[in-house]
């Protein structure tokens, strides 16, 4: 009895302790919103603010109408220099006026990314892309070199045979009715990264079904739906109740790909020492994750194998998923307007005659207007749709005090329609970024990339492998788009993508 009793009276006391932790830390959380809540109430924002859970449950569960419902207030509070959504009790500003977006991305004081990039941790790690401090300006000074324009030069060859091969899948979709052209731009994309970062041919567009593509579509999905839903934010919970297992299962295709291939590499690397020329007397090409194993800092210290993981995961999918999205955004947007394809391909005709050679440098330069059209399509559908940065000291935005902790959320899908620096902003017009009609725009009016100091170090390789997929395309190609622009209904994930893909209608051009 007495046993019983003692094991009765240990239980009530840890239940008792486990009752008092969760009321500390629920006063504790209460007590920090309560205090945020009373320091932003000026603030624009929604009515509708719960303690705890602030504005969460407003919100819809779907990416789709997750991301209609953030567009539709942007246009609710446009009048507004700024808007204050609670995710939680986390305090998030919204952002979609360039003077007021400059002011934190031009601020090095706010250069840490926002409180949810903390859910990418177990996929990137702190890599280029989420880590903060001096570990992010060690790491951007080691690899800004690795994006050298001569290096680029030597990706320009990869790009050009990947390109090819995707016309080989094209020819055969030709004349054949209505396709979905989502998965053979993303599968190219897909080749392209592997072999320029990695070094590695995957021949992913000979494999329609990429389980790596699927698991970054799964991974994305996930993370911004637990984004949504602050009650899954605590790991214990959301492996208990949440998509915790499917999320582990996402993230092991993922590493288990990448982390096979930085091995191949390591081996290969270690059996040709020697940079210099086969038996065959061709060059050994470059790839980004052999710069990766050799590059050190200014101690002379090497990147540890976490390090080279991280950011080989991080550029294998910035660097292909980003770039297929923009694509198949400028396809529909060229198969939409006949008289601005018609213009792109009068320009490759007067650089490319009626040769099939592939791109080189100098083209590059030489293409302007389909740059025009590549930026203008950015503007429209830029591939990432919003982005955080975390306020790292109180500062004052247009008035409204905002305190050190707040996080601030950058839309440039909305920042992108401001009539005041792209008149009729929801109409397709190129020209628009012709150097005669840049000038004077204001230079955070456009940020696809990002701008200021984090602003994205793979942007000319984007442009690069865009300009050159795109230029095969339509040097062979007519495209007619199958779709209007409201059959497209973005889902505004990690990446910008349409919800059923993008439906066009290819013709042999000829030469």
């Amino acid at each position: 009895m007495a046993l019983v009793l003692g094991s009765y009276t240990v239980a009530s006391f840890i239940v008792t302790l486990l009752v008092a932790f969760v009321t500390y830390v629920m006063y504790q959380l209460l007590s920090r919103f309560m205090h945020k809540w009373k320091e932003m109430k000026p603030i624009p924002g929604l009515d509708q603010t719960y303690p705890i859970l602030g504005n969460a449950l407003y919100f819809k569960s779907s990416a789709g109408e997750f991301f209609c419902q953030l567009v539709q207030l942007t246009e609710q509070f446009k009048k507004e220099p700024l808007m204050k959504l609670w995710i939680g009790p986390v305090p998030f500003l919204v952002l979609f006026h360039a003077e007021n977006v400059e002011m934190v991305l031009n601020n090095p004081k706010h250069m840490d990314k926002s409180y949810v990039y903390r859910f990418l941790h177990p996929w990137l790690g702190t890599g280029l892309l989420t880590s903060t401090g001096d570990k992010w300006r060690n790491r951007r000074k080691m690899l800004t070199p690795t994006f050298h324009f001569s290096i680029l030069t030597e990706f320009l060859e990869v790009m050009n045979e990947q390109a090819e091969v995707l016309m080989g899948k094209l020819e055969k979709a030709a004349g054949q009715g209505p396709f979905n052209c989502f998965n053979h731009i993303t599968l190219c994309a897909l080749d392209i990264i592997c072999e320029t970062a990695m070094g590695k041919k995957i021949y992913a567009q000979s494999n329609q079904d990429s389980e790596y593509v699927r698991s970054v579509y799964k991974m994305s999905d996930i993370i911004i739906r637990r984004v949504r839903m602050p009650w899954y934010w605590p790991n214990f919970v959301y492996r208990l109740l949440g998509d915790g297992k499917e999320h582990d299962r996402s993230l092991k295709v993922l590493h288990s790909f990448t982390e096979s291939v930085i091995r191949e590499r390591e081996e290969y690397i270690s059996n040709n020492e020697s940079d210099s020329e086969s038996d065959e007397g061709s060059r050994k090409r470059r790839a980004f994750l052999d710069m990766l194993l050799k590059t050190t800092d200014e101690h002379g210290n090497k990147l540890t194998p976490k390090d080279i993981q991280e950011e080989v995961d991080t550029f294998m999918f910035e660097g292909h998923d980003t770039t297929a999205a923009a694509m198949n955004w400028a396809i529909h947007l060229l198969g939409s307007h006949p008289e601005v394809q018609r213009k792109v391909q009068q320009e490759l005709q007067e650089v490319f005659g009626s040769s099939d050679r592939p791109v080189n440098m100098d083209d590059m330069k030489k293409l302007r207007y389909l740059e025009c059209v590549i930026k203008e399509s950015l503007r429209l559908f830029p591939s990432v749709p919003m982005f955080g940065r975390s306020i790292c000291e109180d500062c004052v935005i247009k008035g409204y005090k905002v305190p050190r902790g707040a996080n601030a959320i950058i839309i440039p899908y909305a920042l992108h329609r401001d009539p005041r620096y792209f008149p009729e902003p929801e109409l397709f017009r190129p020209e628009r970024f012709l150097p005669e009609n840049s000038t004077g725009r204001h230079p955070y009016s456009y940020i696809p990339f990002s701008a200021g100091l984090r602003n994205c170090i793979g942007q000319r390789f984007a442009l690069m492998e865009e300009k050159v997929v795109l230029s095969y395309i339509l040097r062979y190609f007519n495209i007619e788009a199958m779709q209007k622009r409201e059959d497209l209904k973005p889902i505004g994930d990690l990446i910008l993508r349409p919800e059923k893909g993008i439906w066009i209608r290819l013709t042999k051009r000829t030469r």
